[in-house]
């Protein structure tokens, strides 16, 4: 991995704390439902920052440039 990125153990951790939030907000709307307009885009944009940030951490727990 470069020197000037994140450890494995802080991409895991990044992992971890992504996938616990999309767990909480599918949780939430699961519960409650979406009800206006302004709730959808919160769950759209929740959505694609931890989605985002999580196969972002996937991609690059499997590089294999790793020492």
């Amino acid at each position: 991995m470069s020197k000037f990125g994140p450890s494995h153990g802080e991409l895991k951790l990044r992992l971890a704390i992504s996938l616990a939030g999309l767990a909480l907000l599918v949780g939430a709307y699961a519960t409650n439902g979406i009800g206006g307009i302004a709730s959808l885009e919160i769950a759209i944009i929740g959505t694609a920052f931890f989605g985002g940030s999580a196969v972002w951490c996937i991609l690059r727990l499997r590089r294999k440039d790793d020492p």
